[in-house]
């Protein structure tokens, strides 16, 4: 079993690069949006801090952490969602609770995953994948 690198979690390991830069972390993801009015409402709904932009711009940013998600308009979004992107969150239950008071749907209630995580599905009004998820 190859070495833990220093900020893994726990049971994860990887063999560092040998030479080059090292990628730390995703600075942000960007998606594309045919209503950034609705768009934004979901993503606040959600607890997203509004960091640039808003309803009306054609760009906005949200905090995500240490990270940022934002959204764009123009091109439209995809009929069919690229991938899905997973937001650990402090308390799962909590965050499916404040969805479903702010009148969204998510596809299923939190469960238990057998890879160790907590978790459910949500998908935002241009049919992008979110998870929102906690480590067993």
């Amino acid at each position: 079993m190859a070495p833990a690198v220093l900020g893994e979690e726990p049971g994860r390991t990887s063999v560092p690069e040998a030479t080059g830069p090292v990628i730390e972390i995703i600075s942000a993801v960007t998606l594309t949006t045919r209503d950034m009015s609705r768009a934004v409402a979901f993503y606040q709904s959600l607890g997203f801090g509004l960091q640039f932009g808003g309803p009306d711009a054609a760009f906005t940013s949200f905090h995500a952490g240490q990270s940022a998600l934002n959204l764009r308009t123009g091109g439209g979004a995809p009929a069919t969602p690229l991938a899905r992107i997973i937001f650990w969150v402090s308390d799962v239950d909590a965050q499916h609770a404040r969805a479903v008071a702010a009148g969204l749907t998510p596809d299923f209630a939190p469960r238990d995953a057998t890879w160790g995580e907590r978790y459910f599905h949500i998908a935002d009004p241009d049919g992008q994948g979110l998870s929102f998820a906690r480590k067993l």
